[in-house]
């Protein structure tokens, strides 16, 4: 069994290494760069667990930008591309998923195509390809290959023999075997990420709302959390408050749902979307009462862990501020260039937490306690 897998990203290359534990994976990446990395046994995206697996040097897996060849010996093929949502266009872009299809058509009739990429509600079945299956991935960024190993529920949209089979090879290539496989239609494979990211964006939404309305009536959020989540009904997690939701998923999963819901009656759906922008403009009004000469963004990265910056909640805050006319300062050690969206990326972070006046950061960290007066965050567990 010869499996390929388009994309080098969280889901690309965490499916890779799950697969090569047992078989022989190529892994199709268009970036030259990451493809030397990976053949070299270094990690391309930061996140300890797929660093080691790579750098033990067992896995059967190899990375290339000849797409052709490696689809053309494949029995499955994983489209793992980036898509996205442009809510302005009510336009999901599966540009380079439909690319990664037809090029595996154009060589093999025979091999199985399964997209792990997020997509609309209805587009496997809109393909008429019976070569085309969808299976979701539910992963958490920085823990992405934790999550494949240690799966909650393995689903994949087809009731055929191929979907099974896919689906037992995941299970088979996991290191526990603690989870459910749910074989379903394909569309109902899509609506179930949809609906299950969009409820942890609920989830975010609520508990940031929660400690929104504690603060603006000097309430102590983290007992009030602590009281609510004592209920075994609503649990401990995904409680800690922050700037909001984002990152690869939630953002254009959420939009991407209530597009869906054009014809259907609906009011909680666009709650939670108007919910994340409506936190945003709190967590700016929370610096500007301070009135600050300079701001500083302490990471704008999602989480601890992670390398992402993609729609990151902060980023929506730091606007705001700057469209009040204010400085903006970076502290990003992830990017390379001297500004970020006009604002200058300061390296040196001890300059940088002695040069700005007020500090906004998601997360915080042992670094910032030398300046924990400067500081405006909402994190109050310490932990993503």
């Amino acid at each position: 069994m010869k499996i390929a897998v388009a994309g080098a990203g969280y889901v690309g290359l965490s499916n890779a290494i799950l697969l090569s534990q047992k078989y022989p994976v190529t892994l199709v990446e268009l970036m030259t760069q990451k493809v030397e990395q990976i053949n070299a046994g270094h990690c391309p995206i930061e996140e300890p667990l797929m660093a080691a697996r790579l750098a033990e040097g067992t896995l059967s897996l190899t990375a290339t930008n000849d797409g052709t060849e490696a689809y053309r010996e494949a029995d499955y093929v994983i489209v793992a591309t980036p898509t996205d949502y442009d809510p302005v266009n009510n336009f999901f872009d599966t540009s380079s998923v439909e690319s990664v299809i037809r090029a595996v058509c154009a060589v093999n009739t025979q091999a199985t195509i399964v997209i792990k990429s997020t997509i609309p509600v209805g587009f496997t079945q809109s393909l008429n390809n019976p070569q085309v299956i969808f299976s979701p991935e539910f992963l958490r960024e920085g823990r992405a290959l934790e999550d494949n190993l240690n799966p909650s529920r393995i689903v994949v949209g087809s009731r055929g023999e191929n979907g099974r089979v896919f689906a037992q090879m995941l299970s088979e290539c996991a290191d526990s075997q603690d989870h459910e496989i749910l074989l379903t239609d394909s569309t109902e494979a899509e609506a179930i990420k949809l609906f299950a990211n969009t409820y942890l964006a609920m989830r975010v939404a609520y508990f940031n709302e929660l400690d929104t309305y504690a603060e603006t009536h000097g309430l102590d959020s983290r007992q009030i959390i602590d009281g609510v989540c004592l209920d075994p009904r609503i649990g401990d997690h995904y409680n800690n408050p922050s700037f909001g939701y984002g990152g690869y998923c939630l953002p254009k999963d959420t939009k991407q749902l209530l597009a869906n819901y054009q014809d259907v009656p609906q009011n909680m759906i666009q709650a939670i979307v108007n919910a994340n922008s409506t936190r945003k403009d709190f967590i700016a009004n929370l610096v500007l009462k301070r009135n600050p000469q300079r701001v500083g963004i302490h990471r704008l990265v999602m989480k601890a862990g992670s390398d992402n910056y993609r729609s990151s909640s902060i980023q929506g805050v730091m606007k705001r501020i700057k469209a009040k006319g204010i400085e903006v300062v970076v502290y990003e050690p992830t990017i390379e260039d001297a500004e970020f969206f006009g604002s200058r990326v300061e390296r040196d972070e001890e300059r940088f937490l002695r040069e700005c006046d007020v500090i906004v950061a998601n997360r915080l960290n042992s670094k910032l306690d030398g300046v924990a007066d400067k500081v405006v965050t909402r994190d109050l567990f310490g932990d993503n």
